[in-house]
């Protein structure tokens, strides 16, 4: 174990982080989200919420300031809902990071889509319905 890194980052997902490059995204998607699909390197972070997950690793990850949305969320299909208590979970994470942009919101096939082309898959214990993320990587500072 390192010192100020959280428990809750696993080995695996600490040396992805790291690898990751600009603009480089990674998914954190909840239990429902078909995560074995794409082809890509799947983590396992079973059991923990997204919301403490992304405290854990928001520390650690540098959002590109260079775009508008560097966090995306799954929209609710037409006649479903999100659980707006979550979404404001989300934005008040990000907001206490000073997490550069807003959220931003992808219909659920255009984020499935999109989560091809990621890094890695971060298969969590989130149960919530629409609770998958996109992060994009941005520039680490030297400071």
């Amino acid at each position: 174990m390192l010192k100020g890194i959280s428990p809750l980052i696993s080995p695996s997902l600490l040396k992805t982080l790291d690898e990751m490059g600009h603009g480089d995204e990674i998914v954190f998607a909840d239990a429902h989200f078909p995560a074995y699909a794409y082809g890509i390197p799947v983590l396992r972070a079973d059991g923990i919420a997204i919301p403490d997950l992304l405290r854990a690793v928001l520390p650690l990850l540098e959002l590109d300031s260079y775009v508008e949305n560097p966090v995306l969320m799954m929209s609710a299909v037409p006649g479903d809902t999100l659980d707006q208590t979550y979404v404001d979970e989300i934005a008040g994470i990000l907001r206490g990071f000073r997490a550069p942009g807003a959220i931003g919101w992808l219909e659920r096939e255009a984020f499935y889509q999109r989560s091809r082309g990621a890094m890695a898959v971060v298969s969590t214990g989130e149960v919530r319905k629409y609770g998958n993320l996109i992060l994009k990587k941005g520039v680490t500072p030297l400071a």
